[in-house]
């Protein structure tokens, strides 16, 4: 069997921890290092992830196929585990609504645009999500991928050295905010 998620440790020392609620820093979870999608087949997002989203062929064993960016860093492989028996996915509690890729800025999205729809993936326009602006299309297994850019980032409303200590609301959700404010369990 496997499993949705999987905790490894890894020796990338690119990020910091963020200690929190208790958490001593050398248990703290520093990011995700990559990715699993089980899949009916394997070839065409292979290809996807190969000659548009510059992964290069990694391992693989048995049904599990590995892909890895260049500069291998936190979040620097997707694997696909082709399962053609497997029950797929619905939107539920605990499932995974879909997978993000960054890219640094909006130059370097718009040409990921331009190739995806190039090779006729039906691509969405360029979303203003205030933190970021992403674009979405399905791959070929029928996973929603999601290609979002650093910019502008999360200081667009508060002091980054006081991140988190306030709701803070894209300007879209600011008419709602007792009504999202009501539905979150208090902190601290």
């Amino acid at each position: 069997m496997v499993w949705p998620w999987e905790i490894v440790e890894s020796d990338l020392k690119e990020t910091k921890p963020w200690s929190a609620a208790g958490i001593p820093e050398g248990s703290a979870i520093l990011g995700i290092d990559g990715v699993a999608l089980c899949l009916e087949g394997y070839e065409r997002t292979a290809r996807l992830l190969h000659d548009r989203m510059n992964y290069r062929n990694g391992p693989h064993e048995g049904c599990r196929y590995r892909f890895i960016k260049p500069q291998h860093h936190i979040g620097g492989w997707v694997d696909l585990l082709c399962q053609p028996d497997a029950p797929r996915g619905r939107v539920a509690v605990g499932s995974i609504h879909h997978i993000a890729f960054r890219v640094e800025n909006d130059q370097k999205q718009r040409m990921y645009r331009i190739s995806l729809v190039d090779d006729h993936y039906n691509v969405s326009p360029v979303l203003d999500r205030n933190y970021f602006h992403s674009i979405y299309f399905r791959e070929p297994g029928g996973v929603l991928f999601e290609i979002a850019t650093d910019a502008p980032g999360f200081g667009v409303d508060e002091d980054l050295s006081s991140l988190g200590e306030r709701l803070c609301l894209p300007p879209m959700y600011e008419s709602r905010r007792s009504e999202i404010e009501a539905a979150l369990p208090a902190l601290g």
